[in-house]
Parts: C-alpha cells; sequence; structure tokens
C-alpha cells in the first residue's frame, strides 16, 4: 500500500470510527431496551444491503484485471463485509435447559395444529 492510500485510508478509518462509535453509544444508550436494540440491529442490515447493492455495486471494476486486483484486496485486509444473524438456538442458550424445551415444544405443537386433520395424520 502507497503512501498516500494509507493516507485514504486512516482518513476514511477515522470517520468510520466516528459513526461506530455513535452506533455503540445509541446502543448502550438502550441497553435493556429488547425492541430498540432489534430496531438498531435490523437498520444496520438494511444499510449495509443498501450499500452493498447501491453504491459498492456501481463503483466495481469493470475489467477483470481490476476486478480481480478489487478481489485480492478484499481477501488481504479482512475479507468480505458479513452480517451475522443471530437464530432461535443462541437465543435459547440464556434459558434453562427446562424452559428451552418448553418452548421448543410448545412450537412444535402450535405447528401440528395448523396442519388439517388428514394432513397430521399422514405425517
Amino acid at each position: 500500500m502507497s503512501d498516500m492510500e494509507k493516507l485514504n485510508w486512516e482518513k476514511f478509518n477515522h470517520k468510520w470510527e466516528k459513526v461506530a462509535g455513535k452506533i455503540r453509544k445509541l446502543a448502550k444508550e438502550n441497553q435493556g431496551d429488547i425492541e430498540a436494540i432489534l430496531s438498531l440491529l435490523r437498520l444496520l442490515e438494511t444499510l449495509h444491503k443498501e450499500i452493498r447493492d447501491g453504491v459498492f455495486q456501481e463503483c466495481l471494476p469493470d475489467n477483470r484485471q481490476a476486478l480481480y486486483n478489487l478481489l485480492k484486496d478484499i481477501e488481504n485486509s479482512g475479507g468480505w463485509p458479513y452480517i451475522y444473524r443471530g437464530n432461535l438456538q443462541s437465543m435459547l442458550a440464556k434459558l434453562s435447559k427446562e424452559d428451552a424445551n418448553y418452548l421448543l415444544n410448545d412450537r412444535e405443537q402450535e405447528s401440528s395444529s395448523l396442519l388439517p386433520d388428514s394432513e397430521e395424520n399422514s405425517l
């Protein structure tokens, strides 16, 4: 990386760290408010998708060599950005085993009660 590229990277990294700090502050201010935190996570996911599908796609190189160089740079600098999505199992890990089993069994019974009797018996 050239000196100019390092300077640009540091300038943008500083800007992104300011934004990240504000987001962390918002999350901390809303700690304990699950709806607010979930809303924040949804917003971040939406922004990620908008940026990826919009301005990022628009500025992709239009020739094979430049695209190869970009992909190489992405891999060398930490890989592709990814937003991890939680799942039910990770949320249930906070509950006691008894509570988790109750919720899972209740969910299975609820989904089977949605099936007509003839379909339920054929399963």
